[in-house]
């Protein structure tokens, strides 16, 4: 009972809190990127902020997509315990690099304790997820594919059981299943290479704006998708043969893992676009999460197979990395989001458009004036149209008219608040006794006395 409801507990309560952050924090932080400005420019156009920008878009997608995947899993009465445990490292891990990039972003305004400051509290929280529930370093080392490995092969499962059977045809049951074991490893080369071929002449001829086209954004990345399933599957079946020496190679297991959870997650992508296709931009961060899942998975595949542990080691290393990339780097296309289209999905997350109302859905907002979040949505549309103003007057080479003077006015006003940090003149329980002074005020203090009395000494 224990185990079934950690597999479902895990996979939901914990990158909950990934998905809220995802949500908010790209709401947020790109609205405050077009609110904020520095040289005259919105931050939003700078490149590097682009970069974070269009990686916490991303990933949230990838965030919130798996989740809503796995509330429907669990809300069919399964109870996936592989699936729950990538959810619990995969998603609170990503959780925690978009609050990062979010805290980079916001500069000041994100480390500055207060009631505006609406992502330092998620950042100490994130922890949380990470370490309890079976920490991540040992979820992602030792159980995702320690658990996949046995859960997920069609014949280990019976070759354990017959092997722990009593029963008078166990051992045909073990022989059996030990010759489907060897003929599965073949099998998975077969596919692995043919896969890996055909994938990699659809990469190579793909069009940069194929993604456009949203049947043919789906069916490509199925395809590349079932490619990096079976060259897993493959690399699965030779990791086997290091017997019970497997559970102590955490780092070939914990670069299976990174496959698997990307392969995973890319499918919880496609899903979910399946699902609210017809939003504005949300082709664009699809095409961006799953080349970056893709390349993500290629990657862990690459460094296992280079780094195959002994006594196998560089053979069955070999071996691997023939199976899966027969090639060589022609087999391995999978690149990062290219610099346009992440300027693309940055771009959509700091202007009114489909995929920020995607993230806005589900956040609370209370709408009041003091709320910082509230003035960053109220700030957003005005300043998109005062900076549309401005553009049209330097084209134009003419004052504003009253209406547009008045909207300029209020996107400065606007623009001013967003940026200002909370201030106390005295801060905790302490400082609000009478004649309380800082420990570090007495100890300057007394260091200047010490100083003065020096000198006195001398002179």
């Amino acid at each position: 009972m224990f185990v079934e409801c950690l597999a479902e507990g895990r996979g939901v309560s914990l990158p909950a809190g990934s998905a809220s952050a995802a949500r908010t924090l790209n709401t947020g932080v790109g609205a405050y990127c077009r609110a904020r400005k520095q040289f005259k420019v919105p931050i939003a156009e700078f490149g590097g902020i682009q970069e974070a920008l269009a990686r916490m878009g991303t990933q949230g997608l990838i965030t919130v997509a798996s989740t809503d995947l796995m509330n429907a899993i669990i809300d069919n009465h399964e109870a996936p315990m592989v699936l729950s445990s990538i959810m619990k490292q995969s998603v609170t891990d990503r959780g925690r690099k978009i609050i990062i990039d979010g805290m980079d972003i916001m500069g000041g305004a994100g480390i500055c304790r207060g009631p505006k400051n609406f992502a330092g509290n998620m950042y100490m929280s994130v922890t949380i997820a990470i370490t309890v529930e079976g920490a991540n370093i040992m979820t992602r080392s030792f159980q995702i594919m320690g658990q996949g490995i046995t859960r997920c092969h069609p014949h280990m499962v019976p070759i354990i059981d017959s092997l722990d059977s009593d029963d008078k045809g166990a051992p045909v049951i073990f022989r059996d299943n030990l010759i489907k074991m060897f003929g599965h490893v073949f099998y998975n080369l077969g596919g692995s290479v043919a896969r890996g071929l055909s994938s990699s002449v659809s990469s190579m001829l793909r069009s940069s704006s194929a993604y456009k086209d949203g049947d043919k954004l789906t069916s490509f990345h199925e395809s590349q998708l079932l490619r990096l399933s079976q060259n897993l599957a493959y690399s699965a079946d030779l990791a086997l043969l290091l017997g019970g020496r497997l559970k102590f190679e955490e780092l070939l297991l914990g670069r299976m893992a990174d496959a698997m959870s990307a392969i995973y997650l890319g499918y919880a992508v496609l899903w979910h676009y399946q699902h609210q296709k017809g939003i504005e931009g949300l082709e664009a961060a699809t095409e961006h999460a799953m080349l970056t899942l893709e390349h993500e998975a290629q990657e862990a595949l690459r460094e296992a197979a280079a780094n195959f542990p002994a006594p196998l080691g560089s053979a069955f290393g070999f071996l691997m990395g023939l199976g899966t990339s027969p090639l060589g780097e022609l087999s391995r296309p999978y690149r990062p989001p290219s610099d346009a289209l992440t300027k693309e999905v940055a771009e959509l997350l700091t202007k009114p458009s489909g995929l920020r109302e995607l993230f806005n859905t589900h956040i609370y907002v209370s709408g009041e004036e003091t709320d910082q979040l509230s003035t960053l949505l109220r700030a957003l549309p005005v300043c998109v149209e005062a900076d549309q103003i401005q553009k049209t007057l330097r084209k134009e080479k003419r004052d504003p008219t009253a209406e547009e003077a008045a909207t300029l006015s209020l996107a400065t006003e606007l623009r001013d608040q967003v940026v200002q940090v909370d201030v106390f003149e005295k801060h905790g329980v302490l400082e609000q006794q009478e004649g309380y002074v800082r420990p570090a005020i007495l100890a300057t203090e007394a260091w200047d006395g010490a100083e003065s009395e020096s000198f006195k000494a001398v002179a």
